[in-house]
């Protein structure tokens, strides 16, 4: 050793060896009872006594200094580790016991400090292996390092909000150290040799770290930091073991290829390098690994498998989440599925007339365009019992299920696995259909009763976006009425105007100004009447009764009033057909269906009304060319009040039409797509004479 390397040696560790003399003084000043001060008095001393010897090493060049110092080197990092272990220990019922994750750490801290001393034994009497053993050491120091790191990130993850000002200092000064030894070691396991400038000042890098541990020395009095250990934490701190073995492991294959590669060495210890982090990459962004390690550490280390403050705090962030009602209901998915490792799932809530269910939302799954009666027996059961069913469960053990039946579209959803209901404890809003998990999940009584318990909390927050939604229209229509207030108004000043006219025409016939003025009165109040009803468009309930009416003679004066408008209609009538309705109201929503596929058909595009039988129902079809409505318009906006694709509509036209068809027993169907046309099918029970004086005697019940 040259005498530069000797006083660079020699001040840095004089430096690290005076400052924990110090502090190892002023802990015998202030001496503690209790095991933690004992640990940390222990520890600063080793730490004292590993400087000095490395200072008596850098005077004399004595290899005695060396042996000491080395083992000393151990002793030192396992007393710092054990100092954090019983940190990390919590009081239960009066009595301190190790968290089960903290065990095994405790078996691996006593490993590596046994092993590291006796190899520096075997180092000392000169023993001939095998291997050599000072890489062995090196290595064994790496991982006593990344272990002690591991602890004092747990250490601080999991300390109380109000310990952490008196427990940071020790972590910053402890993680500090360790991240220069980690590097320190490293470097020598890869290449084979220590750096020496980087040997020199560790000592100068230790000296930094001593007055942080002195002021958590000073905050903490007692040592007493109140931890709580969670499963996100340990699954962290599981990462971070297993990243540390990883690159161990690494170093290793890299230092023995490199030894036993001959010229080629370097080469392949490159590339094997370049492998591992490509393969450490993969691994980190897998979520299958993460699902399976996630499940391993709360099936072996917990006596829960959840963090249930941590599930249902993430769990109600991500239904709080803001956006719109299609969002609302992914998320409902999203976070059933993130409960149980899913990766896709579909919620399925009543459609408007509440007697089917539909899918309403899906997140990683095919949209399904078939539906689920709300009295069928798949939806008792689901309202009766509350069950969570595992389809797994239900093909292995039916007769758990009391003989339930499931439906065709269930049973051929790909990758099905658990059917959650959504609702409240008197109703079923919905269910959502989960897909099989990433890796294998025992769906136990916990998992259920996790899934149940979530399956409310989502259906009450669905039940106040639907009465949200009710209270929005019910606004919406009391404006409406508001308006139409407005309107009346105006119709009373326009036939107090005509009324007007009409009186002064016996006297003013004969007078040509008059006339004029007359036509321009008439005009205007005609023009101001057609505003008002495009403003307006709502008819009256008719106070009669419904009747036999002949959809054929309706239409054929529907095309006769759109012809006279410019519009030409394709009608196709096989027979005639009666249906009973009121008929100015299915007229006007024949009409409106009709115009709405003039406005979305250019001139060249024909619009087709197609009239004939099917069984007992009168089937009409409008069917046009024109732009089309997305599947996501028809589903959410199409037959609610107020919404339109219309720049000058109100959206009150298909909510009328479908309200009244429904009325009379009747069905809306559409078929749409963008940039393909429309196809609206109206279906309506015929008119049967010999059941008159039923249907009289029900509308006079209504």
């Amino acid at each position: 050793m040259d005498a530069h390397s000797a006083m660079m040696l020699t001040g840095s560790y004089g430096l690290a060896a005076f400052v924990y003399s110090i502090f190892w003084l002023y802990l015998i000043n202030g001496a503690r009872d209790g095991r933690r001060s004992a640990i940390i008095f222990m520890a600063v001393g080793f730490c004292a006594l590993w400087a000095w010897a490395y200072v008596g090493f850098a005077l004399s060049s004595h290899p005695f200094f060396l042996w000491l110092a080395q083992p000393l080197d151990v002793l030192r990092v396992a007393a710092w580790s054990y100092f954090l272990l019983t940190l990390l220990k919590t009081e239960q019922l009066g009595r301190a016991t190790l968290p089960r994750l903290l065990k095994p750490l405790a078996f691996l801290l006593a490993g590596f400090t046994v092993l590291g001393l006796i190899l520096q034994g075997l180092i000392l009497v000169g023993a001939k292996l095998a291997i050599e053993p000072q890489g062995l050491v090196t290595l064994n120091s790496l991982g006593l390092t990344v272990l002690t790191l591991l602890l004092i990130e747990q250490l601080f993850r999991n300390v109380a909000p109000d310990a952490r000002w008196s427990i940071k200092p020790l972590c910053v000064g402890l993680a500090g150290a360790c991240l220069f030894d980690l590097y320190l070691y490293s470097d020598a396991l890869l290449f084979k040799r220590f750096d020496v400038d980087a040997f020199s000042i560790r000592g100068f890098v230790h000296a930094l770290a001593a007055p942080l541990v002195a002021m958590s020395t000073i905050r903490s009095k007692d040592w007493k930091t109140h931890l709580v250990l969670s499963q996100r934490a340990a699954l962290q701190s599981a990462t971070l073991v297993g990243v540390g073995f990883y690159l161990l492991f690494v170093a290793g294959a890299g230092y023995y290829v490199r030894y036993f590669g001959g010229e080629w060495g370097r080469a392949l210890q490159i590339g094997l390098l370049f492998l591992a982090l490509l393969v450490l990459c993969v691994l980190a962004l897998s979520e299958s690994l993460r699902a399976k390690l996630r499940v391993l550490i709360g099936k072996h280390f917990f006596s829960y498998r959840y963090d249930y403050r941590e599930e249902w705090l993430r769990f109600t962030q991500t239904l709080s989440m803001q956006g719109d009602a299609s969002e609302l209901r992914r998320q409902v998915v999203h976070g059933l599925a993130d409960l149980v490792e899913s990766p896709a799932g579909s919620l399925w809530l009543r459609a408007g007339s509440g007697q089917q269910y539909v899918q309403a939302a899906c997140w990683n799954m095919p949209v399904q365009s078939g539906t689920e009666p709300a009295d069928s027996e798949f939806c008792r059961f689901l309202q009766s019992s509350g069950w969570v069913i595992n389809l797994e469960e239900f093909r292995s053990l039916p007769g758990r299920y009391d003989k339930l039946s499931l439906p065709d579209w269930l049973l051929a959803s790909p990758n099905a696995w658990l059917v959650v209901p959504v609702g409240t404890q008197t109703e079923l809003i919905g269910f959502v259909v989960l897909a099989t998990a990433r890796t294998r999940l025992d769906v136990n009584w916990e998992v259920n009763d996790l899934l149940k318990t979530a399956g409310r909390q989502a259906g009450a927050f669905l039940g106040q976006m639907q009465a949200t939604e009710a209270l929005l229209e019910a606004r919406k229509f009391d404006a409406f009425n508001r308006m139409s207030a407005f309107v009346v108004h105006d119709l009373k000043n326009i036939v107090t105007q005509l009324a007007l006219m009409v009186k002064n025409a016996e006297r003013h016939r004969d007078n040509p100004e008059f006339q004029q003025d007359m036509l321009m009165t008439v005009e205007h109040a005609v023009e101001r009447m057609r505003q008002l009803m495009m403003q307006l468009r709502e008819g009256a309930t008719p106070v009669d009764a419904p009747r036999g009416v002949e959809l054929n003679e309706v239409i054929r004066r529907i095309q006769a009033a759109k012809l006279t408008q410019g519009h030409q209609l394709n009608v196709s009538l096989s027979e005639r057909l009666q249906v009973r309705v009121h008929e100015d109201r299915i007229e006007r929503v024949i009409g409106h269906l009709v115009q709405n596929a003039l406005d979305a058909s250019s001139e060249a595009s024909p619009v087709s009304i197609n009239l004939l039988r099917e069984g007992q129902w009168a089937r009409l079809e409008v069917v046009d060319r024109g732009q089309g409505m997305s599947a996501e318009f028809i589903r959410e906006r199409l037959f609610k009040p107020f919404q339109t694709t219309k720049a000058a509509g109100m959206g009150i036209g298909a909510y009328e039409s479908f309200q009244y068809v429904q009325e009379v027993g009747g069905k809306v169907d559409v078929v749409s797509a963008l940039g393909e046309g429309t196809t609206v099918t109206l279906r309506l029970p015929l008119f049967e004479p010999s059941k008159l004086p039923e249907l009289v005697l029900q509308s006079e019940a209504k």
